[in-house]
């Protein structure tokens, strides 16, 4: 499995996103040498002449790594973790996963049985699975629905904001779009509602546990997001 940073996907957050990762210069000492990466550059010695061998204090083009402008470690894109919280715990991502499949899955149950949409009747000797698909079709709805709306909004399902951390786009660190939000919600929760349920989220959100650098499970890796700790 590539450890390379996925493309970006050019998206640029809203800049009144509280989460959207500003550019390091913005962070900097206001130093004219600060650099682009936060560190300091050299400054030039008397006489006004540039620093040898292209600016550096390592040499070439300023940077310690020997890449070029926005290449800091040798001609690979920069970390797109650098300036973001730490990756959330993938054991505390489980739970906030059940909380929400508990919470929307009260809401399903609530919804079929007052509109008489069951699993199966049973009528005598027989027993009718029928009805089942209108069922999933309504928990595929609700799911993709909640988890859309909610991580779109603030990153934060309830489950995931009660334990503490959010979903992010792995490229700049902001809040994601309604769209990839909906990729996401879509990779989750429609095969956990028309057929494998617990196998599908096992595979899907478990892949993080395995997932290097970047902890992605699958719904993450289809829409270029990662979660990070919010506390």
């Amino acid at each position: 499995m590539s450890s390379e940073p996925p493309p970006g996907s050019g998206e640029q957050p809203p800049e009144d996103d509280p989460f959207r990762k500003r550019p390091p210069s913005d962070q900097g000492s206001g130093s004219p040498y600060d650099t682009p990466y936060g560190g300091a550059q050299q400054p030039p010695p008397p006489g006004g002449q540039p620093p040898p061998y292209g600016g550096g204090p390592y040499g070439g083009s300023g940077s310690p790594y020997g890449g070029g402008p926005g290449e800091p470690y040798g001609g690979y894109p920069a970390d797109p973790l650098a300036g973001m919280p730490p990756l959330a715990d993938s054991g505390r991502r489980t739970l906030a996963r059940i909380i929400d499949m508990i919470l929307v899955g009260i809401v399903v149950a609530l919804l079929t049985w007052a509109f008489g949409v069951t699993e199966y009747t049973v009528d005598g000797d027989r027993m009718e699975v029928g009805k089942s698909v209108t069922q999933s079709f309504v928990a595929a709805v609700l799911y993709v629905a909640y988890d859309t709306f909610m991580i779109s909004k603030s990153g934060q399902t309830l489950g995931k904001k009660w334990l503490g951390m959010r979903v992010a786009n792995l490229e700049n660190g902001a809040t994601p779009s309604v769209q990839s939000a909906l990729i996401r919600a879509l990779v989750l929760w429609v095969p956990f509602a028309f057929c494998c349920a617990c196998v599908w989220t096992a595979i899907s959100g478990g892949w993080s546990f395995f997932d290097k650098p970047y902890k992605q499970g699958l719904h993450d890796k289809a829409a270029k997001t990662v979660v990070v700790s919010t506390g």
